[in-house]
């Protein structure tokens, strides 16, 4: 046991610490064990997602490659916020491409580019309705950056939650949205930008 130790040491991992594996969002390492499979021994993470009711076994020597990585600094979950307060960016493609593009951003583990997901499928309640996938692509971005913030900030998730959509209520096409209540000022404000 002490080659998983070093290991675990070399790659900065260590129990009990909560980390992001970016196909699942927040977990944390609550082992590292030594198993034999196929003949081989190999040294694995054993990551649990409490929140998803899953536990996830990853190779110490593939944990970097897979993207697993610590939790962001204090620093990037405020650049984070404050990209949550920019403009929305939409593209002009067809939905397909563009809820592609969201998904790859969503599993990249990068918290900013999951902020720029919610902050783009964001709608405030003076805009009209999302369509069930921009719905199900802006709750599971939603989820894995209100599971970070609220890890790293140490705080609850609805305190996060809370967090984010102050920054959200910053957003200048929102404040507009609101004032002028209807969809079409929006649009327009949108493809100005």
């Amino acid at each position: 046991m002490t080659t998983a130790k070093k290991s675990a040491q070399r790659l900065g991992f260590k129990s009990g610490e909560a980390i992001v594996y970016p196909a699942h969002g927040v977990g944390r390492i609550t082992a590292i064990e030594e198993q034999e499979i196929a003949g081989f021994k190999l040294e694995l993470y054993v990551v649990s997602f409490d929140k998803d009711k899953m536990v996830l076994r990853v190779p110490t020597g593939k944990a970097s490659s897979v993207g697993m990585r610590k939790l962001a600094e204090p620093a990037l979950v405020q650049k984070a916020l404050d990209v949550l307060t920019g403009r929305a960016r939409v593209k002009r493609t067809m939905w397909s491409r563009r809820a592609q593009e969201y998904e790859a951003k969503i599993n990249s583990g990068d918290l900013i580019a999951v902020t720029e997901v919610v902050r783009d499928l964001y709608r405030s309640e003076a805009q009209p309705e999302q369509s069930y996938s921009e719905r199900q692509l802006y709750e599971s971005a939603l989820d894995r950056i209100v599971r970070e913030i609220a890890a790293v900030n140490k705080i609850t998730d609805t305190e996060a939650l809370k967090l984010i959509e102050q920054s959200l209520a910053k957003s200048p096409r929102r404040v507009k949205g609101a004032e002028d209540g209807d969809a079409e000022g929006d649009d327009m404000q949108e493809e100005a930008a």
